[in-house]
């Protein structure tokens, strides 16, 4: 059975080496886009190569898509397959710790048919506490080519969001922090709020005290309270279609896979002025 959410340190490492098994390192940092890429560098999981957020994981930006629209799947397989990912590789990705950015290669590769994907659960910073083994330098793998194609039933648009809207049949799912979702403060985006409806299940609390996931019973209560509602009837987004990502793992870590994303999220929605916005709790 392949590996399909999360991952140990210690299972990874009886796998190191394995030319089946590829490793993605999803580090990044929305302030400074150079020093996840520099990270990698300087020390990495063995056999790691480096996925950039806004490179990789990415396409172009028109000013009203968000911050971290989709690549098209054409540029995604072309990707995936310069890593060395096709049929019958296990990936895995890792970030710093708490699995934010790996989540986003995670459900990308979910999105593309590829279901051997897990996300190393405590990323690095547990790899690094347990003292295993780093490489620097980069590290590149030979070039396949991946078949897959990013499935449009996976996410959701702005209009197709603005659509459902109040009419009760779905329920969507901010990923950001509490004081963002109730517009108390909005560091990055034109304006304040959430999208009117939404509920609200900050990524963090998916987390325990040691950066690690909580174990799936944890998960389904948690999710119970924001959302208890068939899987395919939810919609997550964020600030730009990345911690989303990490409720979706989370939602398929407590057994209820299904989930959609709107890729645009709050980055999208917030720039258009003829989408309503609501405040508060």
């Amino acid at each position: 059975m392949p590996f399909s959410t999360l991952m140990s340190t210690s299972e990874l490492a009886a796998h190191l080496g394995d030319p089946a098994w590829a490793i993605v390192d999803c580090r990044f940092d929305l302030q400074n886009a150079d020093a996840g890429e520099q990270q990698y560098r300087d020390g990495h999981i063995p056999g790691a190569v480096y996925a950039h957020l806004g490179r990789d994981l990415a396409g172009p930006k028109t000013g009203a898509n968000g911050r971290h629209p989709l690549p098209s799947p054409e540029t995604f397989a072309a990707t995936l397959g310069r890593w060395g990912i096709g049929p019958g590789v296990q990936v895995v990705v890792y970030d710093q710790q708490n699995g934010m950015f790996a989540a986003r290669l995670w459900w990308m590769l979910r999105a593309s048919g590829h279901d051997a994907v897990a996300v190393l659960n405590g990323g690095i910073a547990a790899w690094q506490r347990e003292g295993r083994p780093l490489q620097t330098g980069d590290e590149h793998r030979t070039p396949t080519t991946f078949t897959g194609r990013l499935a449009r039933e996976r996410w959701m648009t702005g209009d197709e969001v603005a659509a459902l809207v109040g009419d009760g049949s779905h329920v969507l799912i901010d990923a950001r922090s509490p004081e963002r979702y109730q517009g108390l403060v909005e560091p990055i985006d034109p304006r304040a709020g959430h999208i009117p409806g939404a509920t609200n299940h900050y990524y963090a609390d998916n987390l325990s005290a040691n950066g690690q996931f909580r174990d799936p019973a944890e998960l389904r209560a948690l999710f119970a309270e924001t959302a208890d509602t068939p899987a395919s009837d939810i919609i997550c987004y964020c600030g730009s279609g990345v911690s989303a990502c990490h409720n979706l793992l989370a939602l398929e870590i407590a057994g209820r896979p299904g989930a959609r994303l709107y890729v645009g999220s709050w980055s999208e929605w917030s720039t258009n002025p003829d989408r309503d916005v609501e405040t508060g709790a």
